[in-house]
């Protein structure tokens, strides 16, 4: 278009000149403007203001169209079959012209897209390098759509990345950023934004997350935005927040499956944009389309990677996939069961058929799924109701193949077991030998610090809810928590409590706070009662739960004494909407409760309706006296 208006306007100037009048000096000044007064006279009626000459000359200037007429190569690319079909159209005597060759490209990398080894013979045919070059030398003549789409089709092909004609179409791609439609930038980046990184096309790939960050207001459906975020969203910052934003727009016109891979990209960012989740759990809740299996398993397992908890989302998911249980596999099994413990959401009827499942296919089901199904249990605390027959079969299964899991996962297995009181001798054996623990004592790493910890409550287990078991144990070393790590964050519960607690027991040797003991627990607070419910001093006595154990001199509790642990229960230590501790804070409260120690529990949701200082402490002098009461009556 700009060629043709340069052209006309070349014309027009050129008869303003013979046209231009005699007797006044020829300048600039009157040659422009009798071009501008024949110029405006043309606007009007070009038939009878035009002079003859000029009027036939625009006539018989022939207009090109943008797209010439389909011939007969065109057909025979299209319903080729076979790539010498296509390398045989140079030599059948057609001629192909830029894109006609491009298309053949396009065309052959299709054919061949699940043909790996036919893909390295392509590149050593003469025929091939001849139509690479043939494109190339008319490169700039390719149009739009099939130059976006010719060069996903050489990333596809086994071409170096120091081809010449890859990195000419590259380098044409670059120049021509700014003059694209939106939909050819966005098939590049769903396309070929993986191929750029792979390749090292660095400069491509930044010029074309730039422009996509520029214009995507220019985004109109959701199956483009969709597509952007899962392809080029975690390649750039400002990109994903502007596709976020674009997302909230539009999440009203999103079907399932567009909702469903939205919530894939964030999980596979780890996004957890709070607005774009509570919009697309509002829709999840109030349309009424149907979820697939598929669909409600990738629901769950971005919901618990993302950690955001919508009760009612929760709600559907379990109902809706309570009827597809007996059709998932072991594997899927797990990883639903999976995804529903880090979301602390215990849902009986779904967890039932997840037991049901894996006691009907326990022969098809591999070690590593009812390792995973195990820990899910363990972390909501669920036992079956067919308890006993459930049990029996991840006993027999792991009984042979215990020893070849991986040393951490042991571990967790085992833990597991502790939590659901259902850990055996043989069991607790093999993992407390020497031989396995001491490759963790020493190890700092957040995860070797957490198996460590879980070695602790599994000795702890076997001291205290195991009088049978005969060794072996942790070494006494293994249970000082040695220097304490950064301090976590104290919670207004925790703060509240100590601070209530200090003014009821009037002297700072009447109680011990933040107490480590070599059980792997920390209790809140410990107080020490004679038998007439009165404090005594911690100091005077020995105390073998702490770690190290102290005072191995000191005298042991007077007769009827009574030692109290006051334990704090936060919101997160229960499971979602319930009263029910999860089963790492339950074993810690069998754990205490088994060391000789008198509980008392304090949960978030008795201690936020006490408003008064009176009232925290009336309270936690009811709750000792209780304590104590309950013990007595037993």
């Amino acid at each position: 278009m700009a060629a043709r208006l340069v052209k006309r306007c070349a014309c027009l100037l050129r008869e303003a000149a013979h046209l231009a009048p005699a007797g006044p000096p020829a300048g600039r000044l009157s040659l422009a403007s009798v071009a501008r007064k024949t110029l405006t006279s043309s606007a009007t009626s070009p038939s009878s203001h035009f002079p003859a000459s000029l009027s036939q000359h625009l006539e018989k200037e022939p207009v090109t169209t943008p797209y010439p007429e389909r011939q007969e190569v065109d057909e025979l690319i299209e319903k080729a079959t076979g790539p010498e079909e296509l390398l045989g159209l140079l030599a059948g005597g057609h001629s192909l012209r830029q894109n006609q060759a491009a298309l053949a490209l396009i065309r052959l990398s299709r054919l061949l897209a699940e043909r790996p080894a036919d893909k390295a013979s392509l590149v050593q045919d003469a025929r091939f390098q001849q139509l690479l070059q043939l494109v190339n030398s008319q490169i700039t003549a390719v149009w739009h759509g099939t130059l976006v789409k010719l060069l996903r089709s050489l990333y596809t092909l086994p071409l170096p990345a120091s081809s010449k004609e890859l990195q000419s179409v590259e380098q044409e791609v670059r120049w021509r950023l700014r003059r694209l439609k939106f939909k050819h930038l966005a098939f590049l980046a769903e396309s070929s934004a993986a191929h750029m990184q792979e390749r090292g096309s660095q400069e491509l790939l930044a010029e074309l997350l730039l422009n996509l960050e520029r214009r995507w207001v220019e985004i109109e459906d959701g199956r483009t935005l969709v597509a952007l975020l899962t392809k080029a969203g975690s390649l750039s910052e400002p990109l994903m927040n502007h596709l976020e934003d674009k997302c909230l727009d539009l999440v009203e016109q999103f079907g399932p499956d567009e909702l469903q891979k939205v919530l894939a990209a964030l999980a596979a960012q780890n996004r957890r944009s709070v607005p774009l989740l509570r919009a697309i759990s509002y829709h999840l809740v109030q349309k009424p389309f149907p979820l697939t299996k598929g669909i409600l398993l990738d629901l769950a397992y971005a919901y618990g990677k993302l950690g955001f908890h919508q009760t009612q989302v929760f709600q559907r998911l379990a109902t809706d996939l309570l009827p597809h249980v007996p059709s998932l596999t072991p594997g899927e099994v797990a990883r639903c069961a999976k995804s529903f413990a880090f979301l602390k959401w215990l849902s009986l009827p779904l967890f039932e058929a997840f037991a049901q499942h894996v006691l009907s296919r326990a022969r098809s089901g591999a070690v590593s799924d009812l390792c995973n199904v195990l820990l899910a249990f363990a972390r909501l605390n669920f036992r079956p109701e067919q308890e006993d027959a459930f049990f029996e079969l991840v006993h027999e299964k792991l009984g042979s193949q215990l020893a070849d899991l991986e040393p951490a996962l042991q571990v967790d297995v085992l833990w597991a077991l502790c939590v659901l009181q259902q850990a055996r001798a043989s069991e607790l054996q093999a993992v407390l030998r020497p031989e396995l623990h001491a490759q963790f004592l020493g190890d700092r790493s957040p995860r070797g610090q957490s198996t460590l910890q879980k070695l602790l409550h599994i000795n702890a287990t076997a001291r205290l809810e195991h009088p049978e078991y005969k060794g072996p144990l942790l070494p006494a070393s293994a249970l000082d928590p040695g220097p304490p790590g950064p301090e976590r964050k104290v919670t207004p519960l925790q703060k509240e409590l100590q601070e209530t607690l200090k003014g009821l027991l009037g002297a700072a040797e009447r109680g011990r706070f933040s107490v480590a003991t070599q059980y792997g627990w920390v209790l809140d607070a410990e107080v020490l009662l004679d038998a007439e419910g009165q404090f005594l001093p911690l100091r005077d006595f020995v105390a073998p739960h702490l770690a190290p154990p102290s005072g191995d001199q000191l005298p042991p509790p007077p007769p009827r004494a009574k030692r109290l642990a006051f334990l704090r229960w936060e919101f997160p230590n229960f499971a979602s909407r319930t009263k029910d501790l999860l089963g790492r804070f339950a074993l810690a409260r069998r754990h205490v409760l088994a060391a000789g120690f008198l509980v008392v529990d304090v949960p978030y949701y008795e201690w936020l309706e006490l408003r008064s200082e009176w009232q925290k402490a009336a309270y936690l002098k009811d709750k000792m006296r209780k304590s104590v009461a309950e013990e007595l009556a037993k």
